[in-house]
């Protein structure tokens, strides 16, 4: 069962890398220079420093899961918390892809939508399983 988790863990660090790979031709998707454009530049400038904070976060995550996968499974209460927490943080997207995104954006694109859903409940379930049935 241990060696199950850690390669779950492992696997969910390749779903994150893979969101971190999918971000990049998204601003040009998006049209996100031309929509932004109205706004003033500090509002630009947030916007921009946060997309790149997040993408940041999530080659944390990356790094963590695949560098410390049997910690991240239960191995250490550091490793549990890490993967509570990063449980609870693609619960809370989920929930934002489900309820709060532009339906007919993501009707556009429902395969993609699809995916990144599918994704989204692997790392929750993956890392919620980690922090409340850990192995050790």
């Amino acid at each position: 069962m241990r060696e199950l988790m850690t390669h779950a863990i492992q696997v969910a660090g390749g779903i994150q890398l893979a969101i971190i790979l999918a971000n990049a031709p998204l601003p040009r998707k998006l049209q996100v220079r031309r929509h932004l454009a109205p706004l003033p530049r500090f509002v630009r400038q947030v916007f921009y420093v946060h997309w790149i904070y997040i993408v940041l976060t999530l080659g944390l995550f990356s790094a963590l899961c695949l560098a410390f996968s049997a910690q991240m499974a239960g191995a250490s209460f550091l490793g549990r918390f890490l993967s509570g927490y990063m449980a609870l943080f693609w619960l809370l997207r989920l929930a934002l892809q489900l309820t709060y995104y532009d339906r007919e954006i993501r009707r556009a694109n429902r395969w993609l939508d699809a995916a990144y859903v599918v994704a989204l409940v692997l790392l929750v379930g993956i890392f919620g399983g980690a922090a409340l049935w850990p192995v050790v």
